[in-house]
């Protein structure tokens, strides 16, 4: 799934952005905080948790780096009403991740780690869906640190704070919690096509209390 067709104009057919969007043209940098210096002998990606063995699987950037590497296609939403459309973004599908190392049959949510403590939640068919991916790349290019690199997830249908930039591992949960945005009053989901935009407009059983 891409982005839905839009309706026709001067001949051309226009992207429809989901509500509240502009589109945008470049890639601005958006982040909070510092962006981390990259130290590969020191950087791993592990899962946790309600792993289906109990046990913690880890990978060095080398390891990683020579995991399957796929492409997917898919939109950027930010929160900050940016929509930056069909971007070709490559690296470690979920898919994958979730194939070598397999959650417990009753994990429901995952919550994605990444540097300096950061974390966002999401529901585990949302990790799972075959456009999530673990990117290195976009557009064939090396992502730059300002952008995630080496490591940030994509997840194209839901906002873009719900794929972290240096992301280090993934948490297998059997129960929701709420991500450091999300604790901060961002919508539990993100669903850009419904504009769950912040926490006030959670419908019940979207998201733990806060």
């Amino acid at each position: 799934m891409g982005h839905p067709v839009g309706s026709e104009s001067g001949g051309a057919v226009q992207p429809e952005l989901p509500p509240g969007q502009r589109l945008q043209r470049g890639w601005p940098v958006t982040h909070y905080g510092p962006v981390p210096k990259f130290r590969p002998e020191r950087w791993e990606f592990r899962v946790f948790g309600a792993t289906a063995d109990g046990e913690k699987h880890t990978w060095n950037h080398e390891e990683f780096s020579a995991l399957p590497y796929g492409t997917v296609e898919g939109d950027l939403h930010c929160v900050t009403k940016f929509s930056m459309l069909g971007a070709e973004w490559g690296g470690v599908c979920a898919a994958t991740i979730l194939e070598l190392a397999p959650p417990a049959p009753g994990v429901t949510h995952v919550m994605v780690w990444a540097e300096y403590g950061f974390s966002s939640n999401l529901r585990l068919t949302d990790f799972a869906s075959d456009r999530t991916i673990f990117a290195t790349h976009k557009g064939g290019e090396l992502l730059t640190a300002e952008h995630g690199f080496p490591l940030r997830l994509v997840v194209p249908h839901l906002y873009a704070w719900k794929g972290p930039k240096w992301v280090r591992g993934v948490e297998y949960m059997t129960a929701d919690r709420r991500g450091f945005w999300e604790e901060r009053g961002y919508h539990n989901v993100g669903d850009p096509w419904r504009e769950q935009r912040y926490s006030y407009q959670e419908e019940p059983g979207e998201g733990p209390e806060l």
